[in-house]
């Protein structure tokens, strides 16, 4: 292993724990722009849908990636913003109110509302993971963003509360502990995921960023810049492959490079053959149409349930006009035009961003200008490593938030501390 030098206080790390890979993304704020420094996958063991079932393996598994990464850029890591996600994480709508102290409102009377909405029952195996603020009401007038100096009396937020189950989160923690590594900061990974691949237009006009990972696939769906729904579906890149293998009688880990060499959902060379290795090990010939055959159903499976939330947001008056979607089963040739087909909308493949809109008021230097991320390229400009390209700019934007949403930078700074700042309390108490 490459000697490693002082812990980089500029260095941020993102780790996407996955049910099929763990991704340790290290990245860094200059003068230019936000430099991806290091990238490194590796097979993910311990856990099933997203929650971890083996504490020592899934521990392995973060230490291998980190190591990777430790290795790439000679920096010594401790610090980790992780990912989280699984059928566990539940969401629900809360209200809060204030009255107005002075003649104008300032950042504690929003800070003051936001805790007053969060002030809801919440059972004893839960926590709340993401206070978000959904819309702000100044004296009956909704739709605003920033109530920060208007005036009025009474101020109130309709807020998005995301809840985790403690267990499952506590888990997560031993692990990334058992690694050697300090979490800073969790996030859903569907809000990371969004980070990396939508932009400010389409958070307005409304999205639903669909995330197929290999366990589960989770939904955001933003409407006026707001993050306004979101959900976890049980069928993930993994029932792609686990299909593949019993339709075909392949062992796991054929099937699974099958799916990401042979995998579509079109049926366009009739008499195309590929080889695959059987159980018996021998490798024989099959009818890539097979393939097809096997994937599409399970794919219109998926693709009716995403239709169902969207459409039970239509119900409530919240139109998406597009889909985003992201993860690496997203990549499965012809997943797209089947999209567009079944939810009757705009489709694209969710690349992470080359350019990211967060950090367009001020340069880090000083100077006005839009920041580019460099050293994303080849392999890992791919929708698998959304996640964990989120996660870095997550972290980035909680030391120099942007204007998304309208918060000050401190406001913004004091209101992530009060929705990041429970499960250290978790960890103290064990």
């Amino acid at each position: 292993m490459a000697e490693k030098r002082k812990r980089n206080s500029s260095v941020i790390v993102g780790l996407d724990v996955g049910t099929t890979k763990i991704c340790a993304i290290a990245g860094e704020v200059t003068d230019d722009g936000i430099n991806i420094l290091a990238v490194s996958s590796n097979p993910s063991t311990g856990l099933r849908k997203g929650v971890v079932i083996d504490i020592e393996a899934t521990a392995n598994s973060i230490r291998k990636a980190v190591s990777d990464v430790e290795e790439q850029t000679g920096i010594g890591i401790r610090d980790v913003h992780v990912g989280i996600a699984g059928s566990h994480i539940k969401s629900f709508s809360s209200y809060g109110a204030v009255g107005i102290k002075g003649k104008e409102v300032t950042a504690e009377d929003v800070e003051r509302a936001i805790d007053s909405a969060s002030a809801v029952y919440v059972p004893l195996d839960r926590e709340i993971l993401h206070v978000l603020p959904t819309d702000f009401i100044l004296d009956g007038q909704d739709g605003i963003k920033d109530p920060v100096g208007m005036a009025g009396v009474r101020l109130e937020v309709k807020v998005y509360i995301v809840t985790g189950a403690v267990a499952s989160v506590q888990n997560l923690l031993k692990c990334c502990e058992r690694a050697g590594l300090e979490v800073v900061d969790i996030v859903l990974q569907p809000l990371a995921s969004s980070e990396a691949t939508l932009t400010d237009d389409e958070r307005d006009m409304g999205i639903a960023l669909v995330d197929i990972g290999g366990g589960t696939t989770d939904i955001a769906i933003y409407k006026e810049g707001w993050l306004r729904h979101t959900a976890v579906l049980g069928i993930g890149g993994n029932h792609f492959t686990n299909d593949i293998s019993v339709g075909l009688r392949l062992p796991f880990n054929e099937a699974e490079r099958v799916k990401k060499r042979y995998g579509s959902i079109l049926s366009e060379n009739e008499n195309a053959e590929v080889d695959v290795v059987a159980i018996d090990g021998q490798v024989r010939g099959i009818p890539q149409r097979y393939i097809t055959e096997i994937l599409q159903p399970r794919c219109e499976e998926l693709l009716e349930l995403v239709k169902q939330e969207i459409q039970t947001l239509h119900n409530n008056g919240i139109i998406v006009s597009g889909v985003v979607l992201t993860g690496g089963s997203s990549l499965l040739a012809g997943f797209d035009r089947m999209s567009e087909a079944i939810l009757s909308m705009p489709v694209r493949i969710g690349y992470p961003h080359l350019s990211h809109q967060n950090f367009s008021e001020k340069s880090f230097n000083g100077d006005i200008g839009v920041h580019s991320m460099n050293g994303l390229k080849g392999e890992f400009n791919n929708p698998m490593y959304a996640t964990g390209i989120g996660l870095v700019l997550y972290g980035i934007e909680s030391i120099m938030p942007s204007e998304r949403g309208g918060f000050s930078s401190d406001l913004f700074n004091r209101i992530l501390n009060k929705m990041t700042g429970w499960f250290k309390n978790i960890l103290g108490k064990r």
